[in-house]
């Protein structure tokens, strides 16, 4: 039951990870301008009407309007008269973003209720843990600490939104649910009751070491590349595509470059798990992942960024983390069935 409930926790936060992935296609990082709530409601409204203030109709407290280009919150609960009184109202201060969009705000609502969901699967997911403390009390700690980790994800997601999309903050958050993602990884393998026939090789477990900590750096990488389309994306339009990377910054090319560093690493990874028998056949993915994630890399220079290319090329990344920090966990030296050594 506690391996199941850790993989339904893991899947959920994949789902986040996908659903942040087309809030940034989509530039919609900014549909719902406060938090935890969206323009104060728990459900956000679809027509910009909702948002304009209207005579005779009830507010409630912290719910918003649109006045002049600003968020005023409501400052209690009260019923409207036939003109606008600025007394029941306070300015939003956390940043001065007034815009409505409809498609924007039901992305952005979507991703935080995909978070939301993550959140009560990891929760349970604890719960669940108390029954393996006799197993192992490590279990128990770290499906706390997942519980603490998306608490402290779901707050840098508040700081994105009152930050305007920080690049840094925006990195910050994608490398958390790495980390979450990390834990919960380490959870499924450590609670797996299969025998594996993993080979122990010390070569190969340091460089899928290796391999997993410069994915991680070349998907930070990755965010700030794709921060400067978003600038880009801000000043020239959506419909001129082909003249997003016409002037990329440094980040772009060094994320380019460095990306053949990652592949020629995991070939030579792939070619000694063959060639030494050690049985990761999970090695056959990550080959997989990287020959698609280098076609929709291609695919954005080349062809103008094609539809879904740009989540896709983030999912695949993230999925890519995920399989080879399973690997690399299986790379260690093994007892008792496939568990860590130091699992207790």
């Amino acid at each position: 039951m506690f391996r199941k409930s850790v993989l339904i926790a893991l899947i959920f936060v994949y789902l986040v990870i996908i659903a942040g992935a087309v809030v940034r296609m989509t530039g919609s990082g900014m549909g719902c301008p406060d938090w935890p709530k969206c323009f104060g409601y728990v459900i956000p409204p679809t027509e910009e009407g909702e948002l304009l203030w209207q005579p005779n109709k009830a507010y409630r407290t912290g719910q918003v309007i649109i006045v002049d280009e600003t968020l005023q919150v409501a400052a209690s609960d009260f019923i409207t008269g036939d003109t606008y009184n600025d007394t029941n109202w306070n300015l939003y201060e956390k940043h001065d973003y007034a815009v409505f969009n409809p498609l924007h705000t039901w992305v952005e609502y979507i991703n935080r209720l995909v978070g939301a969901l993550a959140g009560v699967a990891v929760f349970v997911m604890a719960i669940l843990s108390f029954w393996q403390w006799k197993k192992s009390r490590r279990r128990v700690l770290l499906s706390w600490l997942s519980v603490f980790l998306m608490g402290f994800q779901g707050w840098l997601g508040a700081t994105v939104v009152y930050s305007v999309l920080a690049p840094v903050r925006i990195t910050l958050h994608m490398i958390v649910a790495l980390i979450i993602v990390g834990v919960l990884m380490y959870l499924l393998f450590a609670s797996s009751e299969i025998k594996k026939k993993w080979k122990y090789d010390k070569k190969f477990k340091t460089g899928m070491v290796i391999a997993l900590l410069l994915t991680l750096f070349q998907i930070a990488m990755g965010t700030q590349v794709r921060q400067f389309v978003d600038e880009q994306v801000k000043l020239l339009g959506y419909d001129a595509q082909g003249s997003w990377l016409n002037d990329p910054g440094l980040e772009f090319y060094f994320h380019r470059t460095f990306s053949i560093i990652v592949l020629f690493l995991n070939v030579l990874l792939f070619m000694r798990n063959r060639n030494q028998g050690l049985h990761h056949g999970l090695m056959a993915w990550i080959m997989l992942i990287l020959g698609v994630e280098i076609v929709t890399g291609m695919a954005m220079y080349y062809l103008d960024f094609p539809f879904l290319s740009q989540p896709l090329h983030l999912i695949l990344a993230s999925i890519l983390f995920g399989v080879q920090f399973y690997i690399a966990l299986g790379s260690f030296k093994q007892k008792r069935h496939g568990q860590l050594a130091a699992d207790a």
